[in-house]
């Protein structure tokens, strides 16, 4: 079984990580989680989050979401 992350199978964690810190930015900016998603899809650490090489995708939800509110 191969395990190893790469640019061919990293967007099977990005719904995951999407979907946890939408949910920090709805709680935090009192909006829908479909809000939230559409300004992190619009966001550049969702841009830094779909490559493998940044390594962004090891980051946990409050670590992406306090990277994307210092932007």
């Amino acid at each position: 079984m191969n395990l190893e992350i790469n640019n061919k199978n990293l967007y099977l964690l990005l719904p995951g990580k999407v979907s946890a810190v939408s949910a920090i930015y709805a709680e935090q900016n009192h909006c829908s989680i479909l809000e939230a998603m559409r300004k992190f899809y619009a966001s550049s650490v969702y841009q830094k989050l779909q490559v493998e090489e940044t390594k962004f995708w090891q980051l946990g939800a409050v670590a992406l979401y306090e990277i994307w509110q210092s932007e």
